[in-house]
């Protein structure tokens, strides 16, 4: 059987491979989803993205399921034992800036209906899709997630410059940055158009 032609950021370990062929990519429209995509790029800010793949599991534990409404009750308390758990990203900065992220993710739902409706408005509503040939080509930046950015920032947001939140256009699909030759780039192509 032939092997399928995979970006080549992804074909280091199985763990990567699965999230690449599964998830990276693929619109997300759900705001617990977005939430958490969110959390899992802020984390890894000065990290690898394979780093923060392997503590997902936990994160999701440590953080009651990404739901955002009980994080942004969380007291020091919580804090303080969150810290204390190997299986995350034990940064102090990071840690406290969920919490604050999870309050403001509230504040852009009472104002825009839903962090969807707000976070989507970067790209017009629409994924934009790219045709690199290689990785060389793919930006690590670009003129939206500067403005998402900017945006984010401006409402308090930490962790959100914009190369983090580049990650997460690619990460939720608001941009498809899959090589052309990738078996992944046509088939996330089509799920827009069954949209």
């Amino acid at each position: 059987m032939k092997e399928k032609k995979r970006c080549e950021w992804c074909t280091s370990s199985d763990l990567y491979i699965s999230y690449h062929d599964d998830e990276w990519g693929v619109p997300v429209h759900d705001d617990q989803q977005l939430f958490e995509m969110l959390t899992l790029e802020c984390a890894q800010a000065g990290l690898s993205w394979i780093t923060i793949l392997k503590k997902r599991d936990t994160y999701r534990k440590a953080f009651d399921k990404f739901d955002y409404k009980k994080i942004a009750k969380y007291k020091q308390a919580k804090i303080d034992k969150l810290l204390q758990n190997p299986g995350i990203v034990r940064n102090k900065l990071k840690v406290n800036g969920t919490v604050t992220n999870a309050k403001l993710f509230m504040e852009i739902q009472k104002e825009f209906g839903s962090f969807d409706k707000y976070i989507w408005q970067f790209v017009g509503g629409k994924t934009i899709i790219n045709k690199w040939k290689t990785m060389a080509e793919c930006p690590a930046t670009t003129p939206e997630s500067d403005a998402m950015s900017k945006d984010l920032k401006k409402r308090g947001f930490k962790f959100t410059g914009s190369t983090i939140c580049y990650a997460f256009m690619q990460a939720t699909g608001m941009v498809n940055d899959h090589m052309i030759s990738c078996f992944r780039y046509k088939e996330t192509n089509k799920l827009l158009k069954q949209k």
